[in-house]
C-alpha cells in the first residue's frame, strides 16, 4: 500500500489532529451497536465491528509502533496474529473466515487496546517526524478510512440476515438519494492523462500517470434508479441468459439471484418490492439510486439496455462533467497495474499490487465513504460476483 505523503505538513500537530479525529469516527460509528453487534459474521468476506477496530488497531502498532517507538511495549503480543488480515510479510494470521469466532478479547479489551494505541502514537507525533514517519501516518489514516466503510457495509449484510430487520440508526438509510441531474454528456475523441497527479495522497495504484487514447462515447449524467432497474427485473431479465456473461449467467442461475442485493417482495404484495436499509426495511423508490449490484448485474443490465458500462478510462476522462459520489461505480475495466507501477518492499506493499488479478475497477465513493477519502482518481476494486458494497451503475455508449 505504498503512497504519496499528504500536502498537509505544516505542523506535527496537524498530523495528530488527523489521527485523532479518524480515530475517534471509527468508534463513533460503533455508538449504535449493542455488545451482540461487535461479533457476528455470517459470511467470510464480511468481517465483525470487533475486528475491524483491532485491526485498524493493529496497522498503527505492527507498522509504526514497532518501528519508530523506542522500548515499545505491545498491548498483547497475541494480538499480531490475531488482528493481522493478509501481510505475509508480518507473519502468521488467523483464517479470515473465522474471525467472528474470536470471542476473545472482549469488546471492552478491544477498546483498551484502542486507547494504549491512541496514547502511544499521540506521544510519538507529539515530536517531529521524518517524512517516512508522516508518510506511514497518513497511510494508516486513509487505511482506518477504508475500513470505517467496510465496517457500515459488513454490518449492514449481518443485519440484513436477522428477521427482525434492526434498525442500526433511524436516519442510517443511505439509500434514499436521487438524481440532480439527467441526459447525455458527450465526450470529444483524444488523447486523456489517467492517474493521480499532484502532492495529495494516493494509493499506489493510482500512481503512473499516463496517457489514453479515448474514442467518442457518450456518459450518462447520472445513475440508473430503482425504478429503471425494476424494468429489467419485470422483463424478465434474470430470466433472459442472452444479457449476461457466461460466468455471470452461472452465478444467477447457481445462487437463484432474481433482484439486487437486499431486495425481497413486499409479503402480500406480489408486484411490490421492500429492500433491507440501516434504518430498517423500506419500500423501494422507484426514483432512488440504485444499489447494491454486482458488476454482472451491471453489465446484464447494460446490455439490456442495448449500452454498456464505461471503462474506467472513460469515467475519469468524464468525471469532472458529472456528480459522483453516491454508489461506487462498476466499470468495464479488469484491475490491472498502470505503466511503471511496482509493488514495494515490505509489508505495506501487499495491499494493492497482489490483488490484480480477476476483480474489476469501481470508480467515485458512495454513501458510505469517509468524508474526505474520495477522489476522481480512486481506484477500488472488488471480484464481479460481490454487492455488498453501495454499488450502482452509470451506462456508456458509442457517440452517435
Amino acid at each position: 500500500m505504498n503512497s504519496q505523503t499528504t500536502d498537509i505538513k505544516s505542523s506535527t500537530t496537524t498530523l495528530l489532529t488527523q489521527y485523532q479525529t479518524t480515530r475517534k469516527y471509527s468508534e463513533e460509528l460503533c455508538q449504535p451497536l449493542n455488545t451482540e453487534d461487535y461479533l457476528p459474521q455470517p459470511v467470510d468476506f464480511a468481517s465483525p465491528p470487533k475486528w475491524h477496530l483491532s485491526h485498524i488497531t493493529w496497522f498503527f502498532e505492527e507498522m509504526i509502533l514497532k518501528k519508530f517507538q523506542k522500548n515499545y511495549q505491545p498491548f498483547n503480543e497475541a494480538f499480531s496474529f490475531l488482528f493481522n488480515s493478509y501481510y505475509q510479510t508480518v507473519g502468521e494470521r488467523a483464517v479470515r473466515a473465522e474471525r467472528g469466532a474470536i470471542t476473545r478479547p472482549t469488546v471492552s479489551e478491544v477498546y483498551a487496546y484502542r486507547k494504549y494505541v491512541d496514547e502511544q502514537m499521540a506521544r510519538l507525533l507529539e515530536n517531529p517526524v521524518s517524512p517516512e514517519l508522516e508518510e506511514l501516518v497518513i497511510l494508516g489514516i486513509n487505511h482506518e478510512q477504508q475500513h470505517q466503510e467496510l465496517l457500515i457495509t459488513d454490518l449492514k449484510h449481518t443485519f440484513s440476515l436477522n428477521p427482525l430487520h434492526p434498525v442500526y440508526k433511524k436516519d442510517g438509510d443511505r439509500t434514499s438519494d436521487q438524481n440532480k441531474t439527467k441526459g447525455w454528456i458527450k465526450m470529444t475523441e483524444g488523447i486523456y492523462e489517467i492517474g493521480h497527479d499532484g502532492n495529495g495522497f494516493s494509493f499506489d495504484n493510482e500512481l503512473g500517470r499516463h496517457r489514453v487514447f479515448l474514442d467518442q462515447y457518450e456518459i450518462a449524467n447520472q445513475l440508473v434508479t430503482c425504478g429503471e432497474y425494476l424494468e429489467f427485473i419485470n422483463a424478465g431479465g434474470y430470466q433472459n441468459f442472452k444479457y449476461w456473461l457466461d460466468e455471470g449467467w452461472s452465478w444467477v442461475t447457481e445462487n437463484k439471484i432474481t433482484a439486487p442485493l437486499y431486495w425481497k417482495k413486499t409479503e402480500n404484495k406480489q408486484d411490490s418490492w421492500s429492500q433491507y436499509t440501516l434504518a430498517g426495511l423500506k419500500a423501494i423508490n422507484p426514483d432512488a439510486i440504485l444499489s447494491h449490484v454486482s458488476f454482472y448485474e451491471a453489465q446484464a443490465y447494460a446490455s439490456w439496455k442495448k449500452m454498456r458500462l464505461p471503462t474506467e478510462f472513460e469515467w475519469e476522462a468524464a468525471a469532472q462533467e458529472f456528480d459522483w459520489g453516491k454508489r461506487w461505480e462498476w466499470t468495464y475495466s479488469a484491475y490491472l497495474p498502470y505503466p511503471g507501477f511496482r509493488i514495494a518492499d515490505g509489508a505495506v506493499g501487499e495491499y494493492n499490487g497482489k490483488f490484480m488479478v480477476s476483480q474489476m475497477v469501481l470508480r467515485g465513493s458512495s454513501v458510505a465513504t469517509s468524508p474526505g477519502h474520495e477522489r476522481h482518481t480512486y481506484r477500488n476494486f472488488f471480484h464481479p460476483k460481490y454487492r455488498w458494497q453501495y454499488t450502482g451503475i452509470r451506462l456508456a455508449r458509442s457517440a452517435k
